[in-house]
């Protein structure tokens, strides 16, 4: 019976961290300048960064993210399943941020 629960156990570990494609996770660091969001055609993310080669659409239901608009961050995150949608940006749920030094 412990055997069995001991397979049942690492299958079920071994099938959560093989969800991605190519065992990929949707984890992401990025750096850039945080801004609050307008008015937008895609209308998702109450914030968005720019980095150098482009911009993300953020939100987070952990952290407060209006007390960093205008500074330079980097941010831990996870994309947003079922976006980018209109022609709108990457959607990422933010975990940690911290302003860049």
């Amino acid at each position: 019976m412990k055997l069995l629960a001991t397979i049942s156990s690492f299958i079920f570990l071994f099938a959560n961290t093989c969800n991605s494609p190519e065992g990929q996770s949707d984890q992401l660091q990025l750096t850039g300048t945080l801004e609050a969001t307008g008015i937008t055609s895609y209308q998702y993310g109450s914030h968005t960064l720019t980095t150098e080669d482009t911009f993300y659409a953020l939100r987070s239901e952990q952290i407060d993210l209006s007390k960093f608009e205008g500074k330079t961050v980097i941010l831990e995150g996870e994309k947003v399943e079922g976006y980018p949608v209109d022609g709108g940006p990457d959607y990422i749920e933010v975990k940690k941020i911290q302003e860049k030094e």
